[in-house]
């Protein structure tokens, strides 16, 4: 099966994919607003749960859930702290998988900032010269790809 993007999607035919599509799979998994603020204040250096979910604006019982399935997912990984005189405590690191999904938040951030401006906010900026840094679709050949140009294939076993 090919799929190409560009408004001919209906290519595939009107089978559901259901759970064979990585999309739904990720939804699943990260799908709700807790889930990709928790993973947000990840990405901006917040590691203590007190942290996360002030942070995120939800309360402690939905932070932790949401943290859970986090951990459990392996998107982040709970590690052990102590403060001196203090009971252990633990902090969400991000693990490469909770890395990978770096360019997904960005997507998000840039698609908000673009499409749903409210007003200024925060920029997303390369740190090495200062200019703006935006998501894009590149081959491994080096090549960004438009929205045209992709193909989605396959669609067997999973892997």
């Amino acid at each position: 099966m090919t799929i190409q993007t560009g408004g001919r999607l209906a290519a595939r035919g009107d089978a559901p994919l259901g759970d064979r599509c990585p999309i739904d799979r990720t939804l699943q998994l990260l799908g709700n607003r807790t889930a990709l603020l928790l993973l947000r204040e990840s990405f901006y250096g917040a590691t203590r749960f007190d942290q996360l979910w002030k942070r995120v604006g939800v309360t402690e019982a939905s932070a932790s859930q949401r943290l859970r399935e986090l951990v459990a997912a392996g998107v982040l990984t709970k590690e052990p702290y102590q403060e001196p005189g203090k009971r252990t405590r633990f902090e969400y690191l991000l693990t490469p998988s909770g890395h990978d999904l770096m360019p997904v938040i960005l997507g998000l951030f840039q698609w908000g900032a673009d499409h749903v401006p409210e007003r200024s906010g925060p920029e997303v900026t390369h740190d090495g010269c200062g200019a703006p840094a935006r998501v894009v679709v590149r081959c491994d050949a080096g090549h960004e790809v438009a929205e045209s140009e992709v193909l989605i294939a396959g669609g067997g076993p999973a892997r």
